[in-house]
């Protein structure tokens, strides 16, 4: 079984290094490598890997950005310098982690472990596993969560709370902030918000599509099947769920 890989971190020698290992082991197809986030999600975007090597640390969109910027997770293997705390929160979730300086010989272990959950037919973690591994990491990060979005009025600038925000929609390039009964323009990318914002709170339930779980009434389906979130405002709002980001809501809830 041949697993296609692609190497993500922003120092050449350490991409050299890793790349050394990997073209030692039979079934590994190396598809590429990038240097920053923003590459890395591009390349896996189009090469669509079954497993990433993954730095944290990079200029720009950290290790974690990538996996947010993602409609499907590949297998995750951390190999980066990070503390040990860090590391037992990564295991939770991730394949394996990888602490430089690192040798072949756990280079070969971390693809063992991959190859035998992709032969048992398992999936990768789903994007909400991202969030509660960054929490594991990060302890402190729901405190900075923001709790005020701004937003654009008539001549002027009005500051909404995240609880009257029912959902964050993409219209001609654009992000709006929609309450009950009117939608408000913003300076942000829906990426933006999901890294300011709670991701207990606010799932992305479409590409251009960004809920309040809090504001959720129900889940309906429509005559053609597809899957609408029901909002708890006084029109009951529906907004799209797409079928990837339903098998996650799906997981998270529990329905």
């Amino acid at each position: 079984m041949e697993i296609r890989t692609l190497v993500v971190d922003d120092e050449p020698l350490a991409r050299k290094r890793l790349r050394g290992f990997l073209e030692k082991i039979d079934d590994i197809r190396l598809v590429g490598e990038a240097e920053d986030g923003r590459t890395a999600v591009e390349m896996i975007a189009i090469q669509k890997p079954d497993l990433v090597f993954m730095d944290v640390q990079m200029p720009g969109e950290d290790g974690f950005a990538v996996l947010r910027g993602l409609e499907d997770l590949p297998w995750i293997v951390f190999a980066t310098a990070h503390d040990e705390y860090a590391v037992k929160a990564f295991e939770v979730e991730a394949v394996d982690y990888l602490l430089k300086p690192f040798a072949q010989t756990r280079v070969t272990e971390a693809v063992a472990r991959v190859r035998e959950r992709m032969e048992a037919s398992e999936a990768p973690p789903r994007l909400d596993a991202v969030a509660r591994i960054e929490r594991l990491a990060h302890p402190d990060a729901r405190n900075s969560y923001a709790r005020q979005i701004p937003v654009h009025g008539s001549r002027k600038i009005i500051v909404l709370p995240i609880d009257e925000i029912l959902w964050f929609g993409v219209e001609s390039r654009l992000v709006y902030a929609h309450i009950e009964e009117r939608s408000y323009m913003t300076n942000f990318t829906l990426r933006d918000l999901e890294e300011r914002l709670d991701p207990e709170v606010f799932f992305r339930a479409h590409k251009s599509r960004l809920v309040n779980l809090r504001r959720l009434r129900e889940i309906a389906r429509t005559p053609s099947g597809r899957l609408r979130l029901v909002l708890n405002d006084p029109a009951a709002t529906e907004v799209e769920l797409s079928r990837v980001q339903a098998r996650a809501l799906r997981e998270r809830l529990g329905w």
